[in-house]
């Protein structure tokens, strides 16, 4: 029965690719006009790690590293480490694999191609979702952007959908007149979705804002002689010392600029600037754990900016997700930068808040994409990635659960 209780897996590797989401969900209901709404209930939740030796395959591909040959390989040998995320997650938490109905599938970016003018002319994840469906048995719904490029939108933010449908916030947020929130994924990348009042009629807005913890990530490998992968609590910004000047400079980069939609990722955000942003900062007399400190307040940085240059109205309350929920230093100079930029406070909290899990968000869309794409309704908020349509997101890979798999009309 079409929009009847579905049990889905969504899948999600990000930019930092630091591991696979996996979260397991009952979604019922359909959003309107063709329901009363949509009902997401988390079964289950946990991150995968990746095996070393992919993990480094995927930084190798980032950076163009590899034949034609080495790329078609990467793509099933991704696909075989998503199924068993897959099975790891539901034994754990004793969900019979056979009870799924679906798999909806991110897989791992490579590539997205950003022209200079900010439009998005491809993208490229692998992780074949048909590996996926062969090991699960699994329907499984991947190549999720690439129909929303197809008619000029920006392939993201995706997670807009799950914003538009969940997270509009009441008149008068926090007492605050017309008050939009601002839903701020802080993982790889950082992006948000601006979110109207329900008593608005207004479109929402959203975009990437900038680097997430890609540039973070990468100062901490390099501050700990690469025992660490990231800044693990924050530990070691709040040893350095912020060079506000730096800051400024990097502020000035060409996509801070761009008017919204616009997307961006490691195509922009490369080692190669990495090193160069860190030999500034050497230059300036940073020292390592100055360079960490200096790029999570740039992260910040980069959020307030953009909420000062294109927030469609006062921002009532920002809720964040993704891995940078879990850097309080990060928290912190992300409320005294929104503060100075808007003068005013705003409330900061993260998605737990709302009774959404803040590692699972992505993840949860992910699962949201895939029963949305198996009734045939959009999963693209055109308003957000810049399509000039609404459309189905996704390819379907049939399982050996497919012919029960009963939607109806």
């Amino acid at each position: 029965m079409r929009g009847s209780p579905m049990l889905i897996a969504g899948l999600m590797s990000g930019t930092s690719a630091d591991g696979i989401d996996v979260a397991i969900a009952e979604i019922t209901g359909l959003p309107a006009p063709h329901g009363d709404g949509v009902q997401i209930e988390q079964r289950a939740f946990a991150t995968v790690s990746w095996p070393d030796a992919d993990r480094a395959l995927i930084f190798d591909l980032f950076a163009g590293q590899g034949t034609p040959a080495d790329l078609c390989r990467a793509n099933f040998r991704l696909a075989e480490v998503f199924a068993a995320a897959v099975q790891q997650v539901a034994a754990d938490a004793g969900i019979p694999l056979a009870s799924l109905d679906l798999i909806g599938s991110h897989g791992q970016t490579i590539w997205h191609d950003v022209t200079a003018d900010g439009r998005v002319t491809s993208t490229l994840q692998i992780g074949e979702p048909a590996v996926i469906a062969a090991r699960t048995g699994v329907t499984t719904v991947g190549n999720l952007r690439v129909a929303d490029v197809a008619v000029g939108g920006q392939g993201a933010p995706l997670v807009s959908i799950t914003d538009w449908l969940l997270l509009r916030p009441p008149p008068a947020l926090h007492d605050v007149t017309g008050g939009w929130r601002a839903a701020q994924n802080i993982g790889g990348i950082g992006n948000v979705t601006f979110l109207p009042p329900t008593d608005l009629n207004a479109a929402p807005l959203a975009f990437d804002t900038g680097p997430g913890n890609v540039l973070i990530d990468w100062a901490a490998r390099f501050a700990s002689n690469g025992a660490l992968t990231y800044d693990d609590g924050g530990a070691l910004a709040r040893q350095g010392q912020v060079h506000e000047a730096l800051i400024a400079r990097w502020l000035a980069y060409p996509y801070y600029q761009l008017q919204p939609p616009k997307t961006t990722g490691r195509e922009l955000y490369t080692a190669a600037l990495a090193e160069a942003m860190r030999a500034e900062a050497q230059a300036a007399g940073a020292s390592d754990v100055d360079f960490v400190a200096t790029v999570t307040a740039l992260t910040a940085a980069t959020i307030a900016d953009a909420y000062a240059r294109f927030a469609p109205g006062p921002v009532a309350e920002v809720v964040i997700a993704g891995g940078g929920a879990h850097n309080p230093v990060l928290l912190a100079e992300l409320r005294a930068r929104i503060a100075a930029q808007l003068g005013r406070r705003v409330p900061v909290v993260t998605h737990d808040a709302l009774g959404i899990d803040a590692d699972a968000k992505e993840a949860l869309t992910f699962a949201l994409l895939a029963y949305l794409c198996a009734h045939g309704l959009p999963g693209n908020v055109p308003a957000c990635t810049g399509a000039s349509e609404e459309v189905v997101l996704g390819t379907i890979a049939p399982g050996r659960n497919y012919r029960r798999l009963e939607i109806g009309d």
